[in-house]
């Protein structure tokens, strides 16, 4: 028997308002028969995200979705770590986006930071906890990561956020210029998600 509590239902929140990781989430979940609605669609607020850690923060938004809707959430806190940076931006990704969430401005600083400390070092990773909650307030976490370089300038247009800048290990290409189905093989979301599944859903 499992010793996580199951998922069942055929309708799932995902606490998030962020357009690109809804549609990633959508993906995941197509092959499972479950019937994904995002936290935007809702028309549910933001909870402040005050956590010093992935899973903290989305432990915090899943929570916050599943008692507000009266559904099983799940919410994904996800971030981009700079080895030279000592992990920067880390869990403040988005904000270093600023209010106009212009992901192209934080890599801008990426770069800036970089080079002021010599640049040398241009290992990264992109971080991925998922959280699974339930409106009585269990919840059930899982953190993915996947390993690579920072590439400047930014390639693609297929993916969202720092994915332009991250090329990961053994591939030459970032995870902007994959088609989706090779991202999801390797990210840090499917990571974080396998576990989720084998973890959580009926076989």
């Amino acid at each position: 028997m499992s010793s996580f509590r199951q998922f069942s239902g055929s309708k799932l929140i995902v606490a998030s308002h962020n357009a690109g990781k809804v549609r990633e989430i959508r993906d995941l979940l197509a092959d499972f028969g479950v019937e994904p609605i995002s936290a935007g669609e809702l028309g549910l607020p933001e909870p402040v995200e005050d956590g010093d850690t992935f899973i903290a923060n989305a432990e915090i938004k899943a929570l916050a979705a599943a008692k507000a809707s009266g559904l099983v959430s799940l919410s994904d806190d996800s971030g981009f770590a700079v080895d030279a940076l000592n992990g920067d931006p880390g869990i403040y990704s988005a904000r270093w986006a600023g209010p106009s969430k212009d992901f192209s401005i934080a890599m801008g600083k990426i770069k800036e930071k970089l080079k002021a400390s010599g640049g040398a070092n241009l290992s990264s990773s992109f971080i991925c906890a998922l959280s699974l909650a339930w409106p009585d307030g269990h919840v059930e976490s899982f953190e993915g990561r996947v390993y690579g370089t920072f590439t400047w300038p930014p390639r693609g247009e297929k993916g969202f956020g720092y994915d332009p800048v991250f090329t990961p290990n053994e591939r030459e290409t970032t995870f902007a210029e994959m088609d989706p189905a090779e991202k999801h093989a390797i990210s840090h979301r499917a990571n974080a998600f396998r576990q989720l599944i084998d973890a959580c859903f009926q076989k």
